[in-house]
């Protein structure tokens, strides 16, 4: 069992890392929202979902014209991500003035359920454009880098198999990895970020300071579905299928994610997202092996969800969150 286990581990590793590349940065937008608000935006699977089509509408619409051919695949993936990190940043903007500032002193339930109803209102004007473009709400994306690389591992130790992979793949964490670096920085190295930061830890306190709460609230919005935007471009390239519903298990794995970190901390959120990701995929590989064929790959997501509950059992704060002491 153990050798099976270890044949398989250099693929699960690097397939475990795409996903997980993609569960951090989502679960950045989670993150970033509680941190200031306190408040758990369920709409941002569905803001990454957005992302993926907008993407796609736009490579399919360059490919008609004939413009993918014509300029490097690199260059026309960068146009697109651009494209629709603004228009997902300004959907974020756009979706926090009028749903989350208007209940912004309700009771946390009211813009709980609120988030969950602008979750089903984007589910529902995506798949009805969908289909009225294209007679399906299934897309599937224009196919790029799709080149192959094998990594010798088995060459290091013989007990491990050969890995393959995408040029995709490789595209894809790069970029998350370039997206969160300049994150970190933003929020911890500029003058923005401290607002951020002190709104997060104080908002009322932050508005006295001369602090525009209101503008940096709407640039964490723009910010976290900018991010969530072009991932869901990153997502689309490298999984191929997307449809209206992709938002939600995948924002509630990403929710996951940044409860597992510590919600409210970035780099906990993106080390969340990165663990979990390689949990799924371990489960998924190895799940039928070390259960002797009694629960299948489709039970992934359990094994994910048990080991959250087991570090919420003994760190409820998360991984890297500390602990808050109440004052009574």
């Amino acid at each position: 069992m153990l050798a099976e286990v270890l044949h398989t581990l250099p693929q699960v590793l690097l397939d475990g890392l795409t996903l997980g590349t993609v569960y951090a940065i989502v679960a950045l937008g989670y993150t970033m929202v509680y941190g200031i608000l306190e408040l758990i935006n369920f709409a941002h699977g569905e803001i990454f979902m957005t992302g993926a089509f907008i993407g796609t509408a736009i490579f399919l619409t360059m490919a008609g014209f004939g413009w993918i051919g014509a300029m490097p695949a690199i260059l026309t993936l960068i146009l697109v991500l651009v494209a629709s990190s603004i228009v997902t940043g300004v959907l974020g903007m756009g979706i926090e003035r009028v749903a989350y500032r208007p209940l912004r002193k309700a009771p946390k339930l009211i813009t709980l359920i609120t988030a969950i109803g602008v979750s089903f209102l984007l589910q529902d004007i995506v798949r009805f454009i969908t289909e009225f473009k294209k007679g399906n709400y299934i897309i599937t994306a224009p196919s790029l880098f799709t080149d192959q690389v094998t990594i010798h591992t088995s060459s290091m130790l013989s007990v491990f198999n050969n890995a393959q992979m995408r040029s995709s793949s490789f595209i894809l964490i790069m970029i998350a990895i370039v997206m969160m670096v300049a994150l970190d920085f933003f929020v911890n190295r500029t003058r923005w970020g401290m607002a951020m930061r002190a709104v997060a830890q104080d908002r009322e306190t932050a508005a006295l300071m001369s602090v525009n709460v209101n503008k940096v609230i709407s640039l964490t919005f723009f910010i976290g579905s900018a991010l969530g935007g072009a991932t869901g471009v990153l997502f689309a390239i490298q999984y191929g299928t997307i449809d209206p519903y992709i938002g939600f298990i995948l924002g509630m794995k990403a929710f996951t994610a940044a409860v597992m970190g510590g919600i409210g901390n970035i780099r906990g959120a993106m080390v969340g997202g990165v663990l979990l990701g390689v949990i799924e995929m371990f489960a998924s590989a190895n799940l039928s092996v070390l259960t002797h064929g009694v629960l299948a790959a489709e039970y992934k997501d359990v094994f994910a969800f048990v080991i959250l509950i087991i570090v919420l059992i003994f760190k409820p704060e998360g991984l890297f969150g500390k602990a808050v002491i109440e004052k009574v």
